[in-house]
């Protein structure tokens, strides 16, 4: 017991004494004496000049005469599509226009007295499409059919609002065999 105490008390002593301590405590001081901070100098700031103010001249922005006209020419816009899509309003649905056009597949073509009828699958079920009937949500009128296609024109709205043709088409979906 004797001898553990003894060692213990010679190792805490060992401990207490500098063992190059000095050495180092001097080293940094004169690393830090020695390197001095360079400061850049702050750059003399630009003058400032005022630009003249040329929107005075402009007709206010929510003036009586710009606003009626901005709105007469968004009331003539729809006049003239109103060709093309008021027939398309005033028509019964037919029940194919109640699905999106790319939940449709074409996967056959019959002909039936000289002409020919495509049969779109949708939800599991089969119609015949003639040439003249509607498909999908956007006004699509069938124009034509081939045996690898159905051909249609949909009448959709642009990003400033106005009603455009735009063609459309069905391919024939070859069904992968199980």
């Amino acid at each position: 017991m004797r001898l553990i105490f003894l060692i213990s008390a010679v190792v805490l002593a060992a401990g207490c004494t500098s063992s190059g301590q000095d050495e180092l405590q001097a080293w940094m001081q004169s690393e830090r004496n020695s390197i001095k901070p360079t400061v850049q100098p702050i750059p003399a700031p630009t003058k400032f000049e005022p630009q003249a103010y040329l929107g005075e001249r402009l007709a206010p922005p929510f003036s009586i005469e710009k606003l009626t006209s901005v709105l007469r020419a968004s009331q003539a816009a729809p006049v003239a599509n109103a060709a093309l899509i008021e027939p398309e309003l005033n028509r019964r649905k037919q029940p194919l226009e109640a699905y999106p056009l790319d939940t449709m597949s074409m996967v056959g073509s019959l002909n039936r007295d000289g002409q020919l009828v495509a049969l779109v699958k949708v939800d599991r079920l089969l119609y015949q499409v003639r040439p003249g009937n509607y498909l999908g949500q956007n006004y699509g009128r069938v124009t034509r059919i081939s045996e690898t296609e159905v051909v249609l024109r949909e009448i959709v709205q642009d990003s400033g609002g106005e009603w455009t043709e735009r063609p459309a088409a069905l391919q024939l979906q070859e069904e992968a065999s199980k």
